[in-house]
């Protein structure tokens, strides 16, 4: 399949890893170089939607667009680019989500049927989820490194301890400072931000020392 990946080169070698080589790739850091492309790409996976400029950049394209919808909904984007019949999706685009065995993705109700058969062609198994601001997987995950941060600044146990508890505990890949990392502690403060807003719910509050972390980098 033709597939263009619109975000980093980080971005572009983990959908690489999820989907395989086989496919014929092409990629742009950014949107002012997308238009000329998009009526020869099957598929778009655009990792940085809130940077799209303000016109219709996506209103010809002929194929199925994937955004990262880890920090807005894909309703809103869709409003966002006033075209409602373009054939997409939402995904998780933060470092470490994309890699998994599940795609989990949100779906307009009558497009899931075209989301069941790409799927098949990209070779992965799916789960659709509600079309909130952080998902699922990425909501339980940064809400985890979270805790670990307030235990920590609370001095019950230091971070190895808590890393290492973690993976032996929970079988988890990495531990939440050593998943924080990898995910980006800007990423994980923008995300619970994201869903604090979205929601309200006091358990999304960003722990200082996170927060200070993140500010350093």
């Amino acid at each position: 399949m033709n597939i263009l990946v619109i975000g980093t080169q980080v971005n572009l070698i983990e959908a690489k890893q999820k989907f395989g080589e086989t496919h014929h790739w092409q990629f742009v850091p950014s949107h002012w170089q997308l238009e000329p492309l998009l009526n020869s790409m099957e598929i778009v996976f655009d990792f940085i939607p809130e940077q799209i400029p303000h016109v219709d950049i996506y209103k010809n394209a002929s194929g199925i667009i994937f955004f990262n919808t880890a920090l807005i909904t894909l309703t809103s984007i869709i409003g966002k680019i006033k075209f409602r019949n373009l054939l997409a999706f939402g995904f998780c685009g933060l470092p470490t989500f994309l890699n998994h065995d599940l795609l989990e993705v949100t779906s307009r109700k009558d497009d899931q049927k075209t989301l069941e058969e790409v799927c098949k062609k990209l070779n992965t198994d799916f789960a659709v989820v509600a079309d909130r601001i952080g998902l699922v997987t990425p909501r339980i995950i940064c809400m985890i490194i979270n805790e670990a941060y307030y235990t920590v600044e609370e001095g019950t146990a230091t971070r190895e301890d808590i890393d290492l508890a973690m993976k032996l505990g929970t079988n988890y890949p990495y531990g939440p400072f050593e998943w924080g990392e990898r995910i980006g502690e800007n990423n994980v403060c923008m995300l619970l931000n994201a869903v604090l807003k979205d929601t309200g719910d006091e358990r999304y509050s960003v722990c200082d020392l996170l927060m200070k972390e993140a500010n350093k980098k």
